[in-house]
């Protein structure tokens, strides 16, 4: 019997197409995030930055947070390791809705949702209530963290003009006429990157406009309790007119330590469900032994009084940066003088790029953080922001003799 010969075959040949071609479109599309991609630099050892938000480690209570870790495990040891709810555990529910009362927000805690951090809550806000192609207005500049989540759905960002007094209400009524947002994202108090503030006359006239406008205000305070003066701004989220159209995220991470990674939403009571719902979908939960240790600590430890000595040392440190800049910094150069908060902003006079400078920084051991990527359009080459909380007086000092000499340069040409 003969048997027919073996003929090879010819593999079909395969399209050329790259594995990141078969991705989510909106995740192909998004960019990483040039700030943490230079915060990566920081942390050098040989590089004194002055590019991060990060609390000043010195001030962590090691001992008192230890503390409230051995009594959760003492007490509830079996608990903290166990699953438990997305929404969050029942003390660390009740103890953010107090917090948030203080700040003049009346607060329940069936109204509130933990997150694994203030982003988490940014993240989850932009896949519950943002569909592919919504408008969302945001301040130019903003924070960057907040863009990409926003992006991550598919948003378009348009813009209301800031200025040293935060948001200007008229610009946001005309970009709520004219592009029909689906939402409002601001960071009202000692902004992020600017450190502006916005007036409390602003916040009610804000208030008035959300009030007419069928739109979401999302209002991000991570920043408010780093206050310098006795001068406070009640949340644009108080206003009872806004109950069920406002979210106002907070965080443990500037007052208490960042590691503990413990946010929270303060949601409209029938949108909060389908935010945990979200949740779900993605962690089912945040660290049960973190909650319950965070919790107990706010709940046998008095964090104004412990917050007070850190909020002088930042003062103290914020005034002899800002003098630094002025000496470092070439004439003409605009430093803002915030009431709070983390950030100096700077512009630099024409004929400077921050973005170029910062090769000329790294080089000479210091870094900050160009202005440009914080825009969403129109990016003013020319402005930069530094962080005054990490570093010591007398490191701030080395690493502004450094950024004068990266400035004794010629200056490089805006293109």
């Amino acid at each position: 019997m003969n048997h027919p010969a073996h003929v090879p075959t010819t593999p079909k040949e395969q399209p050329n197409v790259r594995s990141t071609d078969l991705l989510n479109n909106n995740t192909r599309m998004l960019g990483s995030s040039p700030i943490r991609d230079l915060l990566e630099k920081s942390f050098d050892p040989g590089i004194i930055s002055f590019a991060g938000g990060n609390p000043a480690a010195e001030f962590f209570d090691v001992e008192g947070m230890s503390r409230s870790f051995q009594a959760v495990m003492d007490r509830y040891g079996r608990r903290a390791m166990q699953y438990s709810s997305t929404d969050g555990e029942p003390e660390m529910r009740a103890a953010a809705a107090s917090r948030t009362a203080e700040m003049g927000v009346p607060t329940d805690p069936d109204q509130v949702l933990i997150t694994t951090g203030s982003q988490q809550g940014i993240g989850l806000l932009g896949q519950t209530l943002i569909n592919h192609g919504d408008v969302v207005l945001v301040e130019n500049p903003t924070f960057v963290s907040a863009l990409l989540a926003f992006s991550l759905q598919g948003a378009r960002f348009k813009t209301i003009h800031s200025d040293e007094n935060g948001a200007v209400p008229e610009s946001l009524e005309e970009a709520i006429r004219r592009w029909k947002p689906k939402a409002v994202y601001l960071i009202p108090t000692f902004q992020n990157p600017t450190g502006s503030t916005l007036t409390q006359e602003r916040r009610t006239r804000i208030a008035d406009i959300l009030a007419e406008a069928n739109v979401w205000l999302i209002e991000d305070d991570p920043y408010s309790d780093i206050r310098f003066t006795n001068e406070k701004h009640i949340p644009i989220s108080a206003d009872p007119r806004l109950n069920t159209r406002s979210f106002l995220l907070n965080s443990l991470s500037k007052v208490l330590a960042p590691g503990i990674r413990i946010g929270w939403i303060r949601s409209p009571k029938d949108v909060l469900p389908y935010l945990s719902r979200v949740k779900q979908a993605s962690t089912l939960q945040s660290s049960t032994i973190d909650q319950l240790a965070a919790a107990h600590y706010l709940q046998n430890n008095d964090l104004p009084s412990r917050l007070a000595p850190v909020k002088a040392e930042y003062m103290n440190r914020r005034d002899h940066l800002m003098k630094g800049l002025m000496a470092a910094l070439p004439a003409g150069t605009d430093i803002t003088r915030p009431k709070g908060g983390l950030f100096i902003w700077a512009r630099l006079p024409a004929g400077f790029n921050a973005s170029v400078m910062l090769e000329s920084a790294l080089l000479a051991g210091t870094m900050f953080i160009p202005g440009a990527p914080f825009y969403v359009e129109e990016a003013d080459q020319r402005t930069m922001r530094f962080s005054y909380s990490s570093n010591p007086v007398g490191q701030a000092e080395l690493g502004l003799t450094r950024l004068a000499n990266a400035f004794a340069e010629p200056p490089l040409l805006v293109q």
